[in-house]
């Protein structure tokens, strides 16, 4: 009887545990059909509410979410190349490349984020890492920078395989970070867009297929998803106010009814909330008319805060320990960069506020590397 009880006591314990939300998660009415879904901030990455958010699960075509930010981040968007014709032979939904198509990077995005083109996905893959597998190391390199502890990517595109996985809460956090991209944000938010692409190149519109981009109030993007094993998949951002929510639902049949319900419950649980902004930032100048330069930023940062959390928020300023004159108003002479907790969510720019001219060395005058010395001990101290 002793044996029985134990077994039963570790037995409720394995299942209380599995379930368990996440630390500071609200409780929620809402019944989904979800195998998995999370709902959390943007910038802080609370997260708001959840159901085996750290639950192992294929996330099929939302994969493209890695792929596109992959592609965004090479660099070089609007140079043309032909497609590899092997790159492209690939079943399951297309943006209609063929053999032979001239594109660009920037144009791939747009297919694989709209409507969820494998062959853009294996075409970026190839151009980038010259294979299927080397795009996956990268995006497997790129998962351990962004804080994916659950995740493993096999394929660009999401198509099946038993190694491919990820989970709602790892998806999020990459939406976080994809959206920090500006091409990210512009592209994957169209309902359609009109792009170049052909033997020769013309125009052609790609449609959406995100719903929620008509449907839902706010919605600002993200990607869809299926396959047979996955089931249906849908990662979307919100933004309503100042604040922008991320929701993942992975394996949901009725994703679209979901996505709405969780947003309209969780908008009204949590308080908009502006990050301190530093005030009276400056920095040394050598050689120049004055000692020191202000420094102003462009725009606040704005994140959700509830009761249950309590968000750490921490700032820093990277830039060069001193500036050259002349100095230009307006010019960019660091930035501000802020942390919520373990992520970085937030790098904005700082501008000099005001001009300083170049000081000529005069007489007896102390010679600028003098000055810049003196400035660096005071810099410094």
């Amino acid at each position: 009887m002793r044996r029985i009880l134990c077994c039963l006591f570790t037995a409720v314990t394995l299942i209380l545990c599995f379930s368990m939300p996440c630390e500071g998660a609200f409780q929620t009415d809402i019944q989904t059909s979800a195998a998995a879904y999370v709902v959390m901030d943007a910038v802080s990455r609370n997260v708001i509410y959840e159901s085996n958010a750290h639950l192992k699960l294929p996330m099929a075509s939302t994969t493209k979410i890695m792929s596109a930010l992959i592609c965004l981040e090479s660099g070089d968007l609007d140079s043309e190349f032909t497609v590899d014709p092997e790159a492209i032979r690939v079943e399951g939904s297309s943006m209609g490349l063929t053999e032979g198509d001239i594109v660009t990077k920037r144009t791939l995005c747009y297919g694989m984020l709209l409507p969820s083109g494998n062959d853009a996905a294996g075409a970026a893959a190839v151009k980038i890492a010259g294979s299927y597998e080397k795009f996956a190391e990268l995006m497997n390199e790129r998962a351990e920078e962004t804080g994916m502890e659950d995740t493993h990517f096999v394929t660009p595109s999401g198509l099946h395989d038993s190694e491919h996985y990820s989970t709602a809460y790892d998806m999020g956090i990459l939406t976080a970070k994809a959206l920090e991209n500006e091409d990210f944000r512009e592209i994957c938010g169209q309902e359609s867009a009109k792009v170049r692409f052909g033997n020769p190149p013309f125009d052609r519109w790609l449609k959406n297929t995100n719903k929620l981009l008509s449907t839902c109030e706010g919605v600002t993007g993200v990607k869809t998803g299926f396959t047979d094993e996955a089931g249906r998949c849908l990662v979307s951002s919100c933004k309503r106010g100042n604040v922008t929510l991320i929701c993942v639902t992975l394996n949901d049949k009725n994703d679209w009814a979901d996505h709405a319900a969780l947003y309209d419950a969780a908008f009204s649980e949590v308080t908009e909330k502006a990050a301190d902004v530093p005030s009276d930032l400056r920095l040394p100048v050598a050689g120049g008319t004055e000692e020191m330069v202000p420094l102003c930023g462009q725009s606040e940062v704005f994140y959700c805060e509830n009761s249950s959390q309590n968000t750490r928020v921490t700032w820093e300023v990277e830039a060069e320990p001193f500036l050259y004159a002349p100095v230009e108003k307006g010019s960019i002479a660091g930035y501000l960069v802020y942390r919520f907790g373990e992520f970085e969510t937030s790098r904005q720019p700082l501008y000099a506020a005001c001009d300083v001219d170049y000081a000529e060395n005069k007489g007896g005058d102390k010679s600028i590397f003098e000055k810049t010395a003196e400035k660096l001990r005071e810099f410094f101290r």
